[in-house]
């Protein structure tokens, strides 16, 4: 097939600043070239190719809005939406790599870290010389994460960190964790180390989505975390939620690069596949559900494009991005499961992207707030009215 064609039916290119445009070059070359080439023996490997993390520390992924004193690019909010989208396009898991070590770990750091935190860990994170990840999710609490059991108790001038965390992204490879644990006097937040004895992140196996990104439950049994290494400005929850918030920011956009990936790839394939003595995109069902998918994705577009001049004049709110990642992330996967469908059997096979998509975003539906829990904060924000309590 002919390389990537993106569906721009509105010319939203009109609406983006130059540096927006050129950020987003930048990583749609290097998916195209380095990265789409190897991921389908990664995904079927159920491996990371971590050989990239210092070339995406180059092209300057790493928590690209962190201001250029503490190692990142300083960017507004739509060049790294722009960025998202690019690299879901090349994998779901390139997009989760990417994100979790800027907006919940590099995010955090930055906004509830001391200034000694920042530059210490800020700089290593930016270059992907140290990779991080984020400690919320537990075994019995996802979408309530105000239920966590983990625990932090003092201990002289150090705590005493106790418990486990499940689906953690990148965490077997990570040089830090960002946990999340209760102490008496509310939910906390603090570094823990690569290495701190009682401290371990045995990988999860044995999925079939997302499987090229490393997942690992965290345990933690009698870790010992010096007082310094405690983020202090992270005070309840409001800390972690607002980590969560950047994070479905990204996805918002991440999840249209997977759907344009699997239109572009569906409709050349259409063009060239001849059913019935005449090419698949000629028949008058395969043209309804080329506009309609090309409907879905320019409306996800807008709306993406919107929210992130919102974030950028300090207007966006955590009901914004419910909306966004609620609806881009449904409609992506609808048009990657139709995608799948109109390749036939060769939706099936890895020598297509389209079908690894459709897996991946089954993750993307449930991580970070699943279809039904952003329905509900939706709700909320409408009536007032808090459904899930």
């Amino acid at each position: 097939m002919d390389a990537f064609r993106a569906l721009d039916f509105l010319d939203i290119e009109s609406q983006l600043g130059e540096d927006e445009r050129m950020v987003r070059d930048a990583v749609r070359t290097w998916v195209g070239e380095r990265f789409v080439p190897i991921v389908w023996e990664h995904f079927e490997a159920g491996t990371f190719p971590m050989e990239v993390r210092p070339e995406l520390g180059e092209l300057g992924v790493f928590g690209p809005t962190i201001p250029e004193e503490y190692g990142g690019a300083g960017l507004n909010s739509v060049a790294y939406g722009l960025i998202c989208q690019e690299l879901e396009r090349g994998d779901s898991g390139l997009r989760s790599f990417v994100s979790v070590q800027g907006s919940l770990v590099m995010y955090p750091i930055f906004a509830y870290g001391s200034e000694e935190q920042k530059r210490e860990w800020l700089p290593q994170l930016a270059s992907g010389e140290a990779i991080g990840c984020f400690g919320l999710t537990e075994p019995d609490f996802g979408s309530n994460p105000g239920g966590m059991l983990t625990t932090a108790r003092r201990d002289g001038d150090d705590w005493i960190l106790n418990g486990r965390k499940m689906w953690i992204t990148n965490g077997t490879c990570s040089q830090v964790a960002v946990v999340w644990a209760r102490t008496e006097d509310g939910v906390r937040g603090f570094l823990v180390r690569e290495g701190a004895e009682g401290f371990s992140a045995p990988e999860q196996k044995h999925k079939w989505s997302l499987r090229a990104s490393i997942t690992s439950e965290l345990v933690l049994e009698d870790v010992r975390v010096p007082e310094s290494d405690r983020l202090p400005k992270a005070e309840g929850l409001k800390g972690p939620l607002g980590c969560l918030t950047q994070a479905r920011y990204g996805i918002a956009w991440g999840a249209l690069g997977a759907a344009m990936s699997a239109f572009d790839e569906a409709l050349q394939y259409a063009g060239e596949r001849i059913v019935f003595d005449k090419p698949l995109a000629g028949f008058q069902l395969a043209q309804k559900k080329f506009a309609d998918m090309a409907t879905e994705i320019t409306l996800g577009q807008l709306a993406a494009l919107r929210l992130g001049r919102l974030k950028d004049e300090g207007k966006m709110s955590p009901s914004h991005v419910s909306l966004c990642k609620r609806n881009n992330v449904q409609k992506s996967l609808e048009i990657t499961r139709t995608c799948r469908d109109m390749l036939g059997a060769n939706g099936i096979s890895l020598e297509y992207q389209t079908g690894r998509h459709m897996c991946n975003l089954e993750s993307v539906s449930t991580y970070e707030g699943t279809h039904d829990i952003h329905t509900l904060a939706i709700g909320h924000e409408l009536t007032g009215i808090p459904a899930y309590r």
